[in-house]
This record gives structure tokens, sequence and C-alpha cells, in this order.
């Protein structure tokens, strides 16, 4: 039998370009990237800010001047013309900031706040959860939980003056509930925008979580825990850590460790140092090793790993804000996670130094639900920072 070589190859040719069709038009609009934003998708874009509280499509800036919280600053010019663009959030209060139905995915949070942002406490709630996700202080969430500094980073930018960025992504089935809760005994200013997409969800997708902790000081020869009691299947996806060193000289010798999956004694991953764990090294440049004599900590801001000096006020210690990002080397886990951190410095005679240090962090990762129940949250007196 004599085959048409030419009727062969334009069949299995219009067969690929039906194979490449079909995958474009199922693409659901998540994980994009420089690489793939050519893809069109069926995903419907939405966003949630005071100028459109439910994020409907076609239903933003419409407050009336008598409705919208700045309309005697738009009287002249009328609806449409920035009438809502912020919330007061009062004291004692909680605050949802959005209400959505799935199934989608979360894929950038900006706002800005007035006041403590340690008095601001943002929770996420996913599919109906009674318990949150997501409990932690704004600051501390996006990484910076005192003084504003800047964040250059891939999953989280905080830009001048106090510009708020998330964008780890966040998919969700059937409904996002976001809120924040105003512990402050004063009222607070927010400016905020949720956006979001809808779209299917793969079945693969696990939940976004974060939970913060908080020791002050840390009891003599205990290990910080950074997180503990994760039950699930999941992977680990990032540290941010607010830490003051209580005692002279340098405060980061200890060592992280990963317990997972049913370890017990000894880890499965064990760092060697905190300042190696948060991708620099030599005392954050606060040491010379070829001078072998003390440097001057640099501070640095990258896609995956950053570190902030705080200068000391007249009356506190110097403090630091460090972030790393497991994007590219998630720590995956089975069943369970524990992770721990050394609090270590120096004696005057060249030995370990259990550090007795004020220590905060956030643990950021992604699991199937349930999750276990998270810690009570520290109470308002126990988070404040002066």
């Amino acid at each position: 039998m004599k085959i048409n070589r030419s009727l062969l190859s334009m069949t299995v040719s219009l067969f690929l370009m039906a194979q490449i069709f079909a995958q474009n038009s199922n693409f659901n609009g998540l994980n994009t990237n420089i690489g793939n934003l050519w893809k069109v998708s069926d995903a419907e874009t939405r966003s949630i800010s005071p100028e459109n509280f439910t994020g409907e499509k076609g239903k933003g800036g419409m407050a009336t001047l008598e409705e919208g919280i700045s309309g005697s600053k738009a009287r002249d010019l009328g609806q449409g013309w920035k009438v809502n663009p912020k919330i007061v959030i009062k004291a004692g209060e909680t605050f949802t900031l959005a209400g959505i139905e799935g199934p989608g995915a979360i894929q950038h949070i900006w706002m800005t706040a007035t006041g403590n942002t340690r008095f601001s406490i943002l929770r996420i709630y996913w599919d109906n959860e009674k318990e949150p996700s997501v409990e932690c202080p704004v600051g501390d969430f996006f990484g910076t939980a005192k003084r504003v500094k800047h964040i250059n980073s891939l999953a989280v930018c905080v830009n001048p003056g106090s510009g708020f960025n998330s964008y780890w992504q966040m998919p969700f089935r059937k409904k996002c509930k976001i809120t924040l809760e105003n512990i402050d005994d004063r009222d607070m200013f927010l400016y905020y925008q949720i956006d979001y997409t809808l779209t299917n969800v793969p079945e693969e997708a696990a939940y976004f979580h974060a939970q913060f902790r908080r020791t002050n000081p840390l009891p003599y020869k205990e290990v910080y825990t950074i997180v503990d009691g994760i039950e699930g299947k999941g992977q680990y996806v990032g540290t941010y850590m607010f830490w003051q060193p209580n005692n002279n000289g340098w405060w980061g010798e200890g060592e992280i460790k990963f317990y997972m999956d049913g370890d017990k004694e000894f880890p499965t991953i064990c760092g060697t140092g905190v300042e190696d764990y948060f991708c620099g090294s030599y005392n954050f440049g606060g040491w010379d090793p070829d001078k072998r004599q003390p440097g001057e900590y640099k501070e640095y801001s990258t896609p995956y790993a950053g570190f902030q000096y705080f200068e000391p006020s007249q009356y506190s210690n110097i403090r630091f804000g460090l972030y790393r990002w497991h994007i590219v080397d998630p720590v995956r886990f089975d069943k369970d996670l524990k992770i721990t951190i050394q609090a270590l410095g120096w004696r005057s005679d060249g030995r370990y130094l259990p550090l007795q240090d004020d220590i905060a962090s956030v643990a950021f990762w992604y699991q199937l639900e349930p999750h276990a129940t998270f810690p009570p949250l520290p109470d308002k007196d126990y988070l404040e920072i002066q």
C-alpha cells in the first residue's frame, strides 16, 4: 500500500496544532509568568477595593458623594471621581476585606495602613473554614514588623512609603474570606486592593497558610520554634523573622532544623547558622574573615532572601528583619512538619552562649486541608514592640 507522505505530514501537523489549541484553550490562568503571558484563558480577572467591595463586574467606582468617605473632596466632580478610596476600621473592630465565591485564586494583595501594624491582624479563611489558615499581624506578614523598610523580592515587595505587596498565589475552591482586625485603641485608615481570578483550580492545588509566633525572651538553653504541629501533606515555602538580640556581640550562630514525617530527636534538614539559612555569610558582613575582625552589617534584598538592619533608638537594642523564600526549593512534607532555630552567640572563652533574645516569626506554607489548629495569637501587650 502506497502512503501519501504529504497527506500524512499535513495530518500530523493538523493534529499537533489541534492539541496545542486544546491545551491553550484549557489554560486556567494560574501560575502566570513571563514565559506564558501570551496564552489566552477563560479565567476572569476581578479586583476588590473600597471602590468595589464585592469585585463584581461593572460595579467599580459607584459610591455616591453621600456614601463615600471622600465625597466632600469630589463634590465639584461627582460620582466616579475617587469618592471612596479607603476605609476606616474602628478600634476593636474587624472588617471583612473580601468575601469571594470560588473557584479561583488570590494573585496579589496591596495595602497601606495607618497605625501600629502589630495591632492590625490579617486573617484568611478558605472554603467555609471556622478557623483561619492565615493569622498574622500585617507588618510581619509583609516582612516589615516595626519600621517600614524596602523589600524587593518575588513573593513580597514593600515600596515607599508604606506600600505592602504580596504575590503569594492562593488558590481556593469554594470560598475565600479575608478580614482585618484592629486591636488598637485608635481607629485606623486602610487603603487596599485584592486582585484575584475566577477559574478552575487543579486537584493537586494546596491551600496557603501563614502563622505568626513570638517568644520574648527566649528561655535559657531553649530553641525557638518557628512552627510546630503542621499535619498533612504540603510544602514549606518561606520564613520571616524579626530578631532583637539581648546580648552584646554576634547572635546568629544557631542552626535551623526541619523535623518532618515522623522525625523525633534528630531532623532531616539541619542548617549551619542563621546567616547561612538566610543566604548570607560571616555575620551578614559583621565579621571580616580575612582580617579576623568585626566588620559592618550589610543589608540586602534579593528575590529569595533578605536582611534588614534597624539602627537602635536611644533606649533599645539593635533589631534585624530576615526573610527566606523557598520558591525554587520548597521543603516538601508528607505527614507533619516542625521547624526550630537556635539562638547562639559566643562566650569570652570561645564557647557557644545560648541567648535569651526577643524573636518573632512568620511561617509560610501550602498544604491540603484540613489544617491543625493554630496556637492562640499573643494578646496586644505581648505583640507590641516599640
